[in-house]
């Protein structure tokens, strides 16, 4: 099961995380199961299944220490040819998910100490662009509310951090059909590799860094 989620999921279990697992595609079952962990299949723009999740989750390891919300890449149509429907379904992806899901998790993560929360986001939801709509209106906005919580939740040690990467593949024939311009090191980071950062911002290593975006484009964005 490739992706950025499993490739997350697969560097924290190495790094001794036990892990829960939700994906729309039955193939988290079997990567849940290859890992160590629990899975099921659902969305997490369906708050009901959120909940299943952490209800899950709690009750087989009792504790939540760390959250990597993954998002598959949102649809690029003409912009005014979005309709409501597919405005409010990726609001409900990219941005309400991430709220619900802070929701259920905070409590029980401040009482055991605190934690942190990723968010996946993408290097140009700073940097508006026709062809990626969803990233330039409602990922920003999910960065806005990773500083609101981080402000809101800091002395509890609760930390969100929002990461933005480029192009994320293990190998150029994913990319097949889009517009790649020369990398920097001639090839996209790999799953692994931007799921080592994240495992950094979730460490102990990483525990003064909260409430910001963090970019790994290789300088892609024009913004500093």
């Amino acid at each position: 099961m490739p992706g950025i989620g499993a490739g997350c999921a697969r560097e924290l279990a190495a790094r001794g995380y036990k892990v829960s697992l939700i994906a729309r595609r039955a193939e988290v079952l079997t990567l849940a199961a290859e890992l160590g962990g629990i899975g099921m299949q659902g969305s997490i723009a369906n708050p009901e299944d959120l909940k299943t999740l952490v209800d899950n989750t709690l009750a087989k390891f009792g504790r939540i220490d760390a959250v990597v919300n993954s998002f598959g890449d949102p649809p690029r149509p003409e912009l005014l040819e979005i309709t409501d429907a597919q405005w409010l379904e990726n609001f409900e992806m990219l941005f309400l998910s991430v709220v619900r899901l802070a929701r259920l998790v905070t409590a029980p993560m401040i009482e055991n100490g605190g934690g942190a929360i990723v968010n996946i986001s993408a290097c140009d939801s700073q940097e508006p662009s026709l062809g990626t709509p969803f990233s330039g209106t409602l990922r920003a906005a999910m960065e806005g509310f990773t500083k609101l919580y981080a402000k809101r939740y800091k002395a509890e040690k609760m930390r969100m951090i929002s990461v933005a990467p480029f192009f994320v593949a293990d190998s150029m024939e994913e990319l097949e059909g889009w517009d790649v311009p020369d990398l920097m090191w001639g090839r996209p980071a790999t799953y692994q590799e931007l799921a080592k950062v994240v495992a950094f911002l979730v460490s102990e290593e990483g525990k003064f860094i909260t409430g910001t975006t963090l970019k790994v484009d290789e300088a892609a964005s024009a913004s500093i």
